[in-house]
């Protein structure tokens, strides 16, 4: 293997769920940031295109409009694009002018694509230009726990986003599932039996089970 070769594999390689985030030291529009900083919250690390374009705008004033919420989960956002700090200044001053919406949270200038490429941002069959549409959730131990990729021309559904880290958190504390589509204050999944013995006496234990490897139950 070539060191180009090499250097490919490693640009373009995606970062592991349940292994520690890929570290980084960036500039931002609140000066600054590591993800040493965010230690003991939960983070929310997007990245967007560019700035200026309609649909990252839309997602912004969404995030914005979502941000008390992840705030009471002990969440934390931070935005990212290969745009200089100059010009993300600028964006969020034009969505306050004509979207009277302010941005509360900060927004990385990754000119030299150094965060995008350890978060596998830049895909080669979408752009080599441009960050993805991508979100990643990383816990407050600095654990990568979730990542979603979306084309460069769809935007995304920010509630899903709260729902997710509601979820994983709920999951952690209770030692449980979620099914699909699950709001807090629905049932959850029971983990189903790791042995015969313990699916044998599985439907007996109280739960609302429909089989076995079924069962749900309140919290």
């Amino acid at each position: 293997m070539t060191e180009n070769e090499i250097t490919v594999t490693e640009v373009f390689s995606l970062p592991k769920l349940n292994e520690p985030a890929p570290g980084f030291t960036a500039k931002t529009t609140d000066g600054v940031k590591s993800l040493s900083d965010y230690k003991g919250r939960w983070l929310i690390l997007f990245s967007h295109p560019a700035d200026f374009t309609p649909v990252c705008t839309t997602e912004f004033i969404g995030f914005a409009k979502h941000y008390p919420e992840f705030q009471a989960l002990n969440t934390d956002l931070l935005g990212l694009s290969i745009d200089s700090i100059f010009s993300h200044i600028s964006w969020i001053r034009a969505i306050k002018e004509k979207f009277g919406v302010d941005i509360p949270f900060p927004i990385i200038e990754d000119i030299s694509m150094n965060v995008a490429h350890k978060y596998g941002m830049v895909q080669p069959s979408a752009s080599t230009t441009q960050a993805v549409r991508t979100v990643f959730v990383i816990d407050d131990k600095g654990i990568l726990r979730a990542m979603v990729y979306y084309p460069l021309e769809n935007g995304r559904s920010i509630p899903e986003f709260v729902r997710l880290v509601e979820a994983l958190q709920t999951s952690d504390k209770h030692h449980v599932a979620t099914p699909e589509g699950w709001q807090p204050g629905d049932k959850v999944i029971v983990p189903p039996p790791a042995t015969k013995d313990e699916a044998e006496t599985r439907m007996h234990e109280g739960y609302e089970c429909v089989d076995w490897f079924f069962c749900k139950k309140e919290l």
